[in-house]
Order: structure tokens, then sequence, then C-alpha cells
């Protein structure tokens, strides 16, 4: 089913990829909305011609009515539950044609480092995996109860302008030695954008995409590629041994799955091209003035 120009939407978490769903969605005059935590935001959005929702997924919510919804917003930081996606949904008062859910690969959990495809059983190991796999499956038993299309796209690593680790580069903060890292994916910012307005407008539905470029690598590989494309000096290498002290806790929990995501699906029954399907010209893209 094709998008209506007038439609209302709602971008719940309105951050980094909301802005640019956003602006693809105004260039074909649908009336977005764009739900952010606080009144700086809000600002900021309205700012670039967006008009924005102040609200708090951990508080109260208002009356929620839209005919298409993008959910965008992160889980809580702890459990193994998404809170969040609770309140929201609890808080729908007339049921949107579809919900686009941006999930996490981490639900997979460790396929060590095998080719997988949207039939590979989840079982996610981290707690962010865990939480988002809660989400989906609220969004999925809501959406059956109230008769309303879902859609999960399954996203590993976002990279793009404005979303590189130049900061933790500059810093000279190690990463796991490249014989030991495990395989990562990754997808551009503009190209998951194009895909989260594919995927709301596709005649499919009630499905789950991988969404990647479809050439894995290492995060040994892309912060080093980072750092070429930066001109900035290679980090510091360590050992698995060194990296249980060297490394963040959140930076540990990226490096204990391994997996290789098939984007085939996606690119057929989305008829998505993607304008960076590998990282060599998605970097130039991030330092093109």
């Amino acid at each position: 089913m094709e998008d209506k120009p007038g439609n209302s939407v709602l971008i719940v978490g309105c951050g980094y990829i909301g802005r640019r769903v956003a602006a693809l969605l105004t260039a074909q005059q649908c009336a977005v909305t764009g739900m952010v935590r606080s009144p700086e935001s809000v600002a900021a959005l309205k700012a670039t011609g967006i008009d924005g929702l102040c609200a708090d997924l951990d508080a109260g919510l208002p009356d929620i009515s839209a005919d298409e919804i993008y959910y965008f917003a992160p889980p809580p930081r702890d459990g193994d539950r998404d809170t969040r996606m609770s309140h929201f949904l609890a808080a729908i008062t007339t049921a949107p044609r579809r919900i686009v859910y941006i999930s996490t690969s981490a639900v997979y959990g460790d396929c060590s480092g095998a080719w997988i495809t949207e039939q590979q059983p989840v079982s996610p190991t981290t707690g962010r995996g865990r939480r988002r796999l809660d989400a989906e499956r609220q969004l999925i038993a809501w959406s059956e109860a109230n008769d309303a299309q879902w859609l999960i796209l399954r996203v590993p690593g976002i990279y793009g302008p404005g979303k590189l680790p130049l900061a933790r580069l500059r810093k000279g903060l190690p990463v796991l030695r490249e014989a030991d890292a495990p395989w990562t994916n990754r997808i551009h910012g503009d190209d998951l954008a194009a895909i989260c307005v594919a995927a709301m407008q596709s005649a499919h539905a009630n499905t789950v995409y991988n969404v990647s470029d479809g050439h894995p690598s290492n995060m040994t590989d892309y912060f080093f590629r980072v750092a070429d494309a930066a001109g900035l000096p290679h980090p510091p290498q360590v050992s698995p041994a060194e990296a249980e002290t060297a490394l963040s806790a959140g930076m540990l929990s990226f490096l204990n799955d391994s997996r290789r995501m098939n984007n085939d699906k996606l690119l057929r029954e989305l008829d998505i091209s993607l304008q960076y399907p590998e990282l060599a010209a998605g970097l130039k893209s991030c330092f093109t003035d």
C-alpha cells in the first residue's frame, strides 16, 4: 500500500534517523510530527520545519493517534523488558495503518560468524538484545489485537555524517586485536532512512527484515578505515584478555556476538537500491563538504 499525501505520520524518537525520515516524508507532502523528550529537541525539530511533540516514554504520555507510526526510540538501559514500548502502545487511541519499528540485530545473539537470514532463530545474549526482542513481541501482539500492520527492521551498527567514532579515535582508545575481532555489520544512515520509508510504503507487511549493506567486516577494521578516512592514527590493539579491562562494558557487549547478515530479502521485497552498498563510498560521504 503506497503512502498517500496528507497522511498523518508520527516519528517516535525523532533523532539521527528520524530527522532523515522526516525530510524524505515532508518532500512527499506528509504531515510529520516528531516525538522527542525535551523542549530543546522540539525547538531543534521546528528549526528544520518539523512539528515536534514533547513526551517522555518513561512517564505519562498524551493520547496517541496517527495514520502511520515510525518507532525509533531506544529501550531503557537496564532490564529485559522494554517498558517504553509498553507505555507507548497503551497510549494509542486509534490504531494506525502500520507501525515500522527499528529493532537490532542483537536479537540473534552469537551466530559464530555464520551468514544469517531472517529465518535465524532469535537468541539474544545481551540485555540490549533481550529488551529489543521484548519490544518486537509486544508490538506484534498489540498489532494483531488491534488490526494494525507491523514491520520490524533488525538493524546493526549505523554510521554516517556526524555518527562516526571520531572522539574515541582522537583519544587513542584501544580496540580488540583484529585477528580476534568478530564479524559485524553496518548500514549508512541515509540508506536506513530510505529503507524505513520503503518499509512503510511497501505492499509487504507483518514481517521482519535484516538491514545491512551486505558487506560485513569486523569492528577493528571499521575503526581503522574511519581513522584512515579522517586522517587519524589507528587505535592501539589489545588481546581478548586485555580487552576485559581496557574496553568499556558497552564496547565489550558488541564484541560478544559474531554474525554476517544476509540482506537479500530486504533488497528484493522493498525494491531497495542502496546508495552506499559498501563502506568506502559511505565514509567518503561523511567527509564531503
